[in-house]
């Protein structure tokens, strides 16, 4: 727990500090575990980049969020799935589920339980909090499918957005391959029903 701790207190510290560097518009922190998920290191590690531009993903969703009309879609979300068959797992402040719009087998959707638009104005309790459930969701993916690709990706606002964004993380395990299909529609294939999947890994918590 301590481990964790100090983590996402150094990835906090990190965001801080790109947030008052000039010509950084956004900061994109990365885990990428395994071959088949682009990791050029056998030992784990993540990785931070300072970008000059907002990328395309996070604006389509600022744009997601702007369009939500019942207030925070990630709130909104928190509080529908609890009871559903797509939850996995919680903590007092981060809720895992296998989102419903599930674009791979497994997929993971880390939720901060508190609104906050940027993972810097979490605190140190709230991000221990979510750092504890990546944690725990990666167990539960162990124990289920063993030693697997994965991509971890965060998810913040920009550094000078002002709009509605309740920061997150996406959980990929890399477990399928982007075909032709895919390449040419942008539309993904799920073979593993987000049910099914958050049942596994229930039960691997379990």
């Amino acid at each position: 727990d301590t481990e964790i701790a100090n983590m996402m207190a150094t990835l906090k510290s990190r965001f801080v500090a790109h947030a008052h560097t000039p010509n950084i518009r956004y900061t994109q922190a990365i885990v990428n575990h395994g071959r088949e998920a682009g990791a050029s290191l056998s030992h784990p590690h993540g990785q931070l980049l300072g970008l000059p531009f907002v990328p395309g993903e996070i604006l389509e969703e600022e744009k997601a969020f702007e369009r939500f009309k019942g207030g925070c879609i990630v709130c909104t979300t928190i509080e529908a799935e609890a009871e559903t068959e797509r939850f996995v797992l919680d903590n007092e402040h981060a809720t895992v589920i296998c989102p419903f719009w599930s674009s791979a087998p497994y997929e993971l959707l880390i939720m901060p339980k508190s609104h906050q638009q940027h993972l810097t104005d979490s605190s140190d309790d709230e991000l221990t909090g979510v750092g504890l459930a990546i944690r725990d969701a990666l167990a539960h993916l162990d124990k289920t499918l063993g030693d697997i690709a994965f991509n971890l990706v965060f998810h913040t606002a920009p550094s000078h957005h002002t709009g509605i964004y309740h920061w997150h993380v996406h959980l990929f395990p890399k477990l399928t391959t982007t075909a032709g299909f895919e390449r040419g529609t942008g539309v993904m294939i799920n073979i593993v029903a987000p049910e099914q999947a958050a049942a596994e890994l229930r039960k691997a918590g379990a």
